[in-house]
């Protein structure tokens, strides 16, 4: 059972190898961008590459947890939608900001925990689980509201993405904040050496004596949570909550996290990489646009990064399979 797990120091060089072709993907793609067009290099242009890369970079941050345990979520951009309704809903209730974004939080965190116990306990696939659960959140945004945005709310909500402390839009140094913790959880905790211990291998983490079934549930709680805090920020930057907001989320999410070096295996990946990777992809699309190509070419480009993603991610993983059985 133990021979299908890359041995430690294996898998860190991979991963090494992943991330820094992602940052020198990044760089080269910059530099480039720099030379075609001289708006790219603009500080507000990159200030606003960074504000737009904050909505799907906490979204992303969530997902590495669950990527990472060798699961996925495709209910995100559903709990997107269905937090913003009970975030904007406590709102208008006259509730204090923190108080409804408290609401927010806790409809995303019970939406995940319903993800972790329909994979654990009901022992359903993950990727049915979230596809059944992304109809669910989906549908009950649209009931509660009719199908009809909720909007007016008090000047503390739209601060959450239009306040800009030190010059830097909030949503960036939030963005900032959900990557710190997530590094530090993933490097410092107890539940980041089991996170990547399921990953690497679920039956011999079990045989470990680790608890398998309460930190899978626990990496969904922290994705649904992650999700409610997107919602906030995208409620917030257009003063209304949508029940069709975050539709396709879920797949720059796991675009995100893929690109920048972790494993759809599981066992894999970083929340620094995760960062990288949305970035890339966000600066990808800001190119584009300032150079007015087609938004169905970009999709297109888009697209091709990302199965160059996967191919080598596949590519490594083989190569490194290859390389401990050799060692054996």
């Amino acid at each position: 059972m133990i021979n299908n797990v890359i041995p430690a120091k294996a898998g860190t060089r991979v991963l090494h190898r992943r991330e820094s072709g992602t940052l020198a993907g990044l760089l080269i793609l910059s530099i480039a961008l720099w030379a075609a067009t001289p708006h790219f290099a603009t500080v507000d242009n990159l200030l606003n590459v960074l504000d737009q890369t904050a909505t799907i970079g906490v979204l992303a941050a969530g997902m590495t947890f669950v990527i990472l345990t060798g699961g996925i979520d495709l209910s995100v951009g559903s709990l997107v939608a269905l937090a913003g309704i009970a975030f904007a809903a406590a709102s208008r209730a006259a509730a204090p900001a923190a108080v409804a974004a408290l609401v927010g939080v806790t409809a995303g965190g019970l939406c995940g925990l319903a993800n972790g116990l329909l994979v654990t306990a009901g022992r359903l696939p993950p990727f049915i689980a979230t596809l059944g659960t992304m109809s669910v959140a989906r549908g009950a945004a649209l009931l509660l509201t009719g199908g009809r945005p909720l909007s007016g709310f008090p000047p503390a909500v739209r601060a959450i993405a239009h306040a800009t402390p030190l010059g830097i839009p909030a949503p960036v140094l939030l963005m900032l904040a959900v990557y710190a913790v997530s590094h530090l959880v993933l490097k410092r905790t107890v539940l980041g050496r089991y996170v990547y211990a399921v990953g690497g291998n679920e039956v011999a983490a079990a045989l470990s004596g680790v608890d398998v079934r309460a930190w899978k549930t626990a990496v969904y709680v922290i994705s649904g949570i992650t999700s409610a805090i997107t919602a906030l920020l995208l409620v917030a930057r257009l003063d209304s909550a949508q029940p069709v907001a975050g539709i396709g989320y879920e797949l720059d999410a796991i675009a995100a996290v893929v690109i920048g070096g972790a494993s759809l295996m599981g066992g894999a990946g970083s929340a620094l990489g995760t960062l990288v990777g949305a970035l890339l992809l966000s600066v990808l699309r800001n190119g584009l646009n300032i150079l007015d190509v087609s938004s169905y070419l970009q999709q297109v480009a888009v697209g091709v990064v990302i199965i160059v993603a996967v191919v080598i991610d596949m590519s490594l993983h083989r190569r490194a399979q290859s390389s401990a059985q050799g060692t054996r």
